[in-house]
């Protein structure tokens, strides 16, 4: 069952109905690889030029208005490029590991696939409906010591002048990489004129942290959170979206890849999904769904399975309750005009 093409929302129609927010963190190489070898990850990074268009088709079978959260480097076409291409300043993290930077100076690999995406980038701007975010240009990690506001405010700027160079793009939503962020961190989005970040839910397992404060129990709790509730609050009413700037678009939940090892559980992962986007068709409230395109690199047909039964959910709600599918830019024009109207 699809949907009527894609048209532009009138906004302040349909301010009053439910919000579903689809934001993808577009990375390749670049968010793995500090912690994941490419020899264990490189044929599921090959196949993301798969998933994307397969990806792009289902979201305009069902008329989905996504946002493309993209590393800068994404945008470049080579290694040359991304030097000639570095700011001035660079992160000075304490974990050398942790720099884009010194991996790019002797890369693992100089395969083009595994690294650059600029077909991509140019497919998914021509098709209707989908935004291109900033996911920063190197995967800045904010909460990784020493934290430099400086650092991270030249990392976006080279973020910004890349998608306007190269596609002409002007990038107004933000996805901090591994969730790192502090309300300074938001601050400076504000200043360089995003209006939308992604934030965390509500829940001490989702709390911003660094990498090496992350424990085995918060991310044993997510685990188990994508299959049976554990977390709260994770539909988020507009009125609680609307006193912060830039806005913060608070995620819902992780959209985990299909896994062969928990296949038994997967119909658990996808009902829940369904079960809240219900919710939040019926309560008018915002939910916002994530995951990361090599997510699908492996079990490609189930993951699209997958996605298509959540589609579906969406289908029927929007159909039932007028709940409406917004990229992260969407959304945030939406609540502002919703702010407008009430102040007049």
């Amino acid at each position: 069952m699809g949907a009527e093409p894609i048209e532009r929302w009138n906004l302040a129609d349909q301010s009053r109905a439910g919000i579903f927010t689809i934001s993808l963190d577009f990375e390749l190489f670049w968010g793995v690889r500090d912690v994941i070898p490419l020899s264990h990850y490189e044929d599921r990074l090959r196949a993301v030029h798969r998933a994307v268009p397969r990806m792009l088709d289902l979201f305009q079978e069902y008329g989905i208005r996504a946002t493309w959260a993209t590393v800068g480097f994404l945008f470049m076409e080579s290694f040359e490029e991304l030097h000639a291409r570095r700011p001035a300043l660079l992160p000075a993290y304490r974990n050398a590991a942790f720099c884009p930077y010194r991996y790019s100076d002797a890369p693992e690999s100089r395969e083009r696939a595994i690294h650059f995406a600029p077909e991509l980038i140019q497919q998914i701007l021509e098709t209707p409906g989908q935004e291109v975010g900033s996911h920063t240009l190197s995967h800045f990690y904010c909460l990784e010591e020493p934290r430099s506001l400086d650092a991270f405010r030249a990392d976006l700027r080279g973020a910004l002048d890349v998608a306007r160079d190269k596609f002409g793009v002007r990038l107004k939503s933000l996805v901090f990489p591994r969730n790192q962020y502090s309300p300074a961190h938001a601050n400076v989005a504000a200043e360089l004129g995003f209006v939308a970040i992604r934030g965390n839910p509500e829940s001490w397992m989702y709390v911003a942290r660094a990498w090496d404060e992350a424990g085995r129990g918060a991310r044993g709790a997510r685990l188990l959170d994508a299959y049976v509730p554990v977390a709260r609050g994770l539909l988020h009413t507009k009125e609680a979206l609307r006193g912060t700037w830039p806005v913060d678009l608070k995620a819902s939940r992780f959209l985990r890849g299909y896994s062969h090892a928990l296949r038994h559980l997967e119909a658990l992962k996808v009902r829940r999904i369904r079960r809240e986007l219900r919710a939040a068709a019926r309560s008018k409230r915002f939910y916002h769904l994530w995951w990361h395109p090599h997510n699908f690199g492996a079990q490609l047909e189930e993951n699209l399975t997958n996605l298509r039964a959540i589609l579906e959910t969406f289908q029927e709600m929007k159909e039932r309750y007028g709940m409406q599918s917004l990229s992260m830019a969407d959304a945030a024009e939406q609540i502002l005009s919703s702010n407008r109207v009430e102040a007049a």
